[in-house]
């Protein structure tokens, strides 16, 4: 499309010359509509518009119309216009704006397929009102506004709101009722038939009563669309504040025992923002209005003439009490019904309860895995547990459509509370009915009123399970290993530099670095201290021999000493302890020219550990120029003497590989195999590290090998197939059934500690130092491993108790305590049994007591355990980037050749399975020595 204009042409279009375009007289004008809103969109004429629906006599004076092309971005200043002086709205409702369209729709990978060009309008106070996109899939992933010269700033990083409609040769995209089409333009006046309430009418009335079950069909729409219709119900949810506006009725005496599954629905949602204020819950009313569908869910939109009581009593409507099913064919036969689920569901995410008030649960046992944390990417399996995944979810919300962090920031969150933690993987337990509703591809448990925080008691219709602890599980050892996130600890505040933007608090207050400068953490001292309580209470109970950070300061960076915020940290822990508990590895004499402003780091406790030579980075500009660079230390235990032992040195590497979130080169474009974005340099990233943790190995003498961190890559991706390749195993896959991330409702591990498991020998370095009687050593890093834990704290709890959204809400969530303290869960491992040194013979009793098929004999006590779940963001601010079990086992499906042998370390096991804990009494007389007990303790994972 070829335009040229001056901006003196770019004014209200009164007619569109040649085009025989109907007057806006000739339209009969609607009745007022509700907030603003782009009603029509012209681009494939000789000249362009975009037009807006507001109430009469609207003033838009100074608002801003515009586009931006299809990659979000507005290409020249002609292609934004400002409304002139005494531009108001019209007695039809709307007003059209002469403003050049750019770009045409293309076919693409963007935004769901087809997509082009989006149009926006801005108020004269910056408020942005609409941002409508030029095909698209409805409901779908929108443009999203990119920064330049020409983009206002309210547009840039809003995502444009598909309409799945593109223009016909010489017509517009408009709106009519809910759902946009190509029609003969008509600027200056709304569609034939839409009264700007989102409503249409086609003239049509049938006569009579039309049941509700007949307006709902059997099917995924409502079969009468478009039609008006009279129905009657009573009155079940009303939410006349929140923004739903309108209320939910049902046909008399349905539900209860007597739904039928698979049938027509007796429930249905009324849009009527006129009478929504004037009903009542448990009223038996009559409706008349227009038949739609609003992002899926059927409704009717009722007018303040639409709605009359009835006077004749009706019977009482009965919960239908059951277990939520499956499947949206057997959920649709009860959209809009009162129910209550019988069976308790699982929180899988509470991300969003902090923006929208939503809790996403899921039905069946467990949280939503990550499917590449239990499969390998891209194999039929782990496509097929994605589609449970979907089938599972439905989201628990609060009967209202408010974004927190924008509005109602003085109304308290919903469910959220500092004594009933709202948890991934707790159990949800319905309390009181709910209504089953439809918005945005998801179904929905609504109240039967706005949900607050302030009248959750009377409101609130579940309760959840409380499954905090307050230490991490005991995993034995004479000395313990841990990997901590200390999400964007910085010492160096944003208030310390020039150009920094921040996230600020209810009341304007800064609260944390938002960017525009090199910090990424604290704005303030003050919030520093909120940072820093959170992280010490969390670092002093993990009470680790050895943590190995991540996401710390880089001191250097700001022209300070490299280990500045380190040392910061370390005196913060001493003075929490009130002892000199801690110190850390001081950096090398070698560091890389080119590093991040985060780095990796090392900290550990003197009484129980010594350093043994210099710590040493990776210098791999090659392979880690996009990462942070990988920090080694051995470390050797002390006896209870305090004496070393150096035959125990062990050699721990802190890594932090390549996010998921964006990527350059082969190979790291996101393929959609579930790995996310840079695969290829996070496989490039182990390769380096396996050669480095070799290197270490040999300098240090010891098979005692452990890489610790985030390796922002789930159980089965690529990177770690190529540890289980090296001889690498996975310690929390192996002996535990938790997960350390939580993202998009999926559970799984981006954080790990790799074990080496060479194979037992004489002449294995360790075992090579045992000599005649003595109790021969462990024969490799992962032999030596006593017991391990993921400590929960942080990956499932809700955002809102971050340091970093303290007074965000009226609803005071922060607390001086572990919960939160990060976005990942920090992984515990204990080595060396301090009671006997058995030289790998547990290994080989516990090979000889598994039967052929790999499952512990009928003789272990214990249960089986069930799995957990997971760049960001979610996430905003410092959220990083994008796991539940399956008990289907894909053993012998991976390409890397995966098979049952012990080096194989996981990488095609799943993570789920039964966890026994195993006592056998060996009978007396069978070692010359008498009577004597072995107690064997092993957790393993079975295919």
């Amino acid at each position: 499309m070829n335009v040229s204009k001056t901006a003196s042409s770019c004014a209200v279009l009164s007619l569109l010359v040649g085009l025989s375009l109907p007057s806006a007289a000739a339209i009969a004008a609607p009745v007022a509509t509700a907030d603003p809103r782009i009603s029509e969109i012209a681009y494939t004429l000789e000249t362009d518009f975009i037009e807006i629906a507001a109430d009469p006599g609207t003033d838009i004076s100074g608002w801003t119309f515009g586009s931006v092309t299809r990659g979000g971005s507005v290409q020249a200043q002609e292609n934004t216009v400002t409304a002139p002086e005494n531009t108001t709205v019209g007695d039809s409702g709307a007003v059209a704006i002469d403003v050049p369209i750019t770009n045409s729709v293309k076919a693409g990978s963007a935004a769901d397929g087809e997509y082009g060009s989006s149009a926006f309008v801005i108020a004269d106070d910056g408020e942005l009102i609409d941002f409508q996109q030029i095909g698209g899939v409805v409901d779908g992933k929108g443009v999203t506004g990119t920064k330049n010269v020409f983009t206002p700033a309210p547009v840039i990083g809003q995502e444009a709101e598909p309409t799945g409609a593109t223009a016909a040769g010489g017509q517009s995209i408009q709106l009519a009722g809910d759902i946009w089409k190509s029609a003969a333009p008509t600027p200056n006046a709304l569609p034939d038939g839409d009264d700007g309430n989102g409503g249409g009418d086609d003239g049509e009335k049938p006569e009579g009563l039309t049941p509700i079950a007949d307006i709902q069909g059997t099917g995924d729409s409502s079969p009468l669309q478009g039609k008006t219709v009279t129905t009657r119900g009573v009155i079940t949810a009303a939410y006349p504040e929140g923004g739903l506006n309108g209320y939910y009725i049902q046909t008399p005496g349905t539900g209860g025992a007597d739904a039928a599954k698979d049938a027509a629905s007796d429930g249905i949602f009324v849009y009527s923002p006129d009478t929504v204020a004037d009903i009542s819950i448990d009223d038996h009313v009559e409706v008349t209005g227009t038949v739609s569908e609003h992002y899926g869910q059927t409704q009717i939109t009722v007018s303040a003439s639409g709605l009359k009581a009835v006077d004749e009593p009706a019977e009482a409507v009965k919960p239908v009490e059951d277990a939520f099913p499956t499947g949206d064919e057997q959920r649709e036969s009860l959209e809009g019904m009162l129910l209550q689920p019988s069976e308790p569901l699982t929180v899988a995410d509470n991300y969003n309860t902090n923006t929208y008030g939503e809790v996403v649960l899921a039905t069946g046992e467990g949280t939503l895995d990550q499917p590449t944390d239990v499969h390998r990417p891209g194999t039929p399996e782990a496509k097929a547990l994605e589609a449970e995944n979907l089938d599972r979810e439905v989201v628990l919300d609060d009967g209202a459509t408010v974004n927190f962090l924008k509005t109602d920031k003085d109304v308290p969150l919903p469910y959220l509370g500092q004594e009933d933690p709202v948890r991934v993987g707790a159990q949800a337990n319905f309390t009181s009915p709910v209504v089953l509703g439809f918005d945005h591809e998801k179904w929905r448990f609504q109240p039967t009123t706005r949900l607050t925080g302030d009248n959750a008691e009377a409101v609130q219709p579940t309760s959840f399970t409380d499954t905090r602890t307050e230490a991490p599980e005991a995993v034995g050892g004479q000395v313990s290993l841990a990997s901590f996130n200390v999400l964007n600890y910085f010492t160096t505040t944003g208030d310390q530099l020039d150009g920094c933007q921040y996230y600020d608090d209810r009341d304007g207050n800064h609260i944390t670095v938002r960017g525009g400068c090199d910090a990424r953490g604290a704005a303030n001292a003050e919030s520093l201290r909120r940072q820093e309580t959170k992280i010490v209470t969390a670092i002093d109970k993990l009470d680790a021999s050895v943590v190995s950070l991540m996401e710390i300061e880089n001191s250097a960076a700001f022209g300070k000493d490299r280990d500045s915020a380190l040392k910061a940290l370390v005196q913060r822990l001493n003075e929490a302890a009130g002892t000199q508990k801690w110190d850390f590895v001081d950096s090398p004499a070698a560091v890389p020219a080119d590093e991040d402003v985060i780095r990796t780091a090392l900290i550990y406790q003197p009484a129980e550990v010594a350093p043994q030579n210099e710590s040493t980075i990776l210098d791999d500009q090659d392979a880690f120029s996009n990462a942070r660079e990988p920090l080694s230390q051995a470390f050797a235990p002390k006896d209870g003497t305090g004496e070393v032992e150096k035959d125990k040195t062990f050699v721990t590497i802190s890594n932090h590989f390549k996010s998921k979130g964006s990527g350059e080169g082969p190979g790291n474009e996101d393929s959609g195999d579930g790995q996310g974005a840079s695969n290829a340099d996070r496989v490039k990233q182990a390769e380096a590290l396996v050669d480095f943790a070799g290197d270490r190995q040999n300098a240090a003498g010891s098979d005692y090998v452990y890489l610790l961190g985030d390796f922002n890559s789930y159980t089965q991706e690529d990177p770690m197939q190529v540890f289980y390749e090296a001889g690498y195993k996975d310690v929390a896959a192996e002996k535990t059934v938790e997960s350390t991330y939580v993202y998009g409702s999926r559970t799984g591990s981006l954080d790990h500690v790799l074990a080496l498991d060479t194979a037992a020998g004489a002449d294995s370095a360790a075992n090579a130092q045992s000599t005649g009687t003595e109790a021969a050593l462990p024969s490799s890093g992962f032999d030596a491993i006593t017991g391990a834990d993921v400590w929960n704290i942080n990956s499932v709890e809700a955002l809102a108790l971050e340091y970093s959204r303290f007074n965000y809400n009226a609803a005071d969530l922060f607390a001086p305590d572990q919960f939160r303290a990060s976005d990942h869960d920090p992984v515990l491992i204990g080595l060396f049994d301090e009671d006997s040194d058995d030289g790998g013979m547990d290994d080989a009793a516990d090979e000889g007591s598994e039967d052929a098929d790999g499952s512990d004999e009928a003789g272990s006590i214990g249960g089986d355990d069930s799995a957990g779940d997971d760049a960001d963001g979610t996430n905003v601010g410092s959220d990083s980037d994008s796991a539940d079990s399956d008990s289907a086992s894909n053993a012998s499906s991976s390409a890397s050749g995966e098979g049952g042998s012990g080096s194989e370390a996981g990488g095609n096991l799943p993570r789920t399975g039964i966890d026994p804990t195993m006592m056998m009494a060996i009978a007396a007389g069978l070692m010359a020595i008498g009577a004597s007990v072995v107690i064997i303790v092993r957790r393993r994972r079975l295919s």
